[in-house]
């Protein structure tokens, strides 16, 4: 990779033959036990803490897999951490899952940009390192996949670690990549949160929360009314609030 494409200058190749280096991966059958997955992005690493699992009833969960109750072979992309239990929970369901940590590559995506340009200064006659450059420039190196690709996608509480121009572009994007009638889980907290955490499916209605390494820091607590303007595109199906100071949304496009 040239450093012109390694930052968002050039073409892009086929997305579903050459994806980028510790981007995605697609599963589409269960893997051997105790196999692991063959992917960087979502693989154990240095910003996961040491395992200590909570456990939560997720309503959005539930209410997500009875909208998707009936599909037959779905597709679903999973934008936080590859779990080998999420995995199995919706292969078994016979979907085709693929995985696309968008925190963790925002942060590699923002460390190798900010490195480029100390490295080479005349580079910030070329590249659009606006906010809104940034995100368009990550987004078209790291999302590739094809318009309508999937049924459903969890983005689990990554907008609140985003700044507001790549919030957008992600909501964009999203939108873009779902399906008509296509269905969002989201998770927003309603006050800061106190630390990282991920979430793994555990069953139809429990979600297990590990706590992890900060990637990114906490960006903002959006009000209801700003949810709605970043998904006006969608239909709001439900909201959950937990004790736990997590809103769950539902979003039908």
């Amino acid at each position: 990779m040239t450093l012109l494409n390694k930052f968002g200058i050039g073409g892009q190749g086929d997305p579903s033959r050459n994806p980028r280096p510790g981007g995605s991966s697609t599963v589409s059958s269960k893997p051997p036990s105790g196999a692991g997955l063959v992917s960087s992005a979502g693989s154990p690493g240095s910003s996961r803490a040491p395992e200590q699992a909570a456990t939560r009833v997720s309503n959005g969960l539930k209410e997500f897999l009875w909208n998707l109750d009936g599909l037959g072979r779905g597709t679903l992309l999973d934008l936080g951490a590859a779990w080998q239990t999420t995995l199995n929970f919706f292969i078994e369901r016979n979907f085709r899952v693929s995985t696309e940590d968008i925190l963790r590559g925002w942060k590699m995506f923002l460390d190798e940009d900010e490195a480029g340009l100390r490295e080479d200064p005349t580079l910030r006659e070329k590249l659009d390192v606006t906010p809104e450059g940034r995100a368009s420039r990550f987004l078209k190196s790291n999302m590739q996949y094809k318009p309508a690709s999937f049924d459903a996608i969890l983005l689990w509480d990554a907008l609140d670690y985003l700044d507001p121009a790549m919030t957008r572009q992600t909501v964009a994007c999203v939108t873009e990549l779902l399906r008509p009638a296509g269905i969002v889980l989201a998770m927003f907290h309603s006050k800061k949160a106190e630390g990282f955490q991920r979430y793994r499916v555990a069953d139809s209605n429990t979600l297990q929360v590990v706590p992890a390494r900060s990637l990114t820091p906490f960006y903002k607590v959006y009000q209801n009314r700003e949810i709605q303007d970043l998904f006006s595109q969608f239909r709001t199906t439900k909201s959950f609030v937990g004790r736990d100071q997590l809103r769950e949304n539902l979003f039908i496009k």
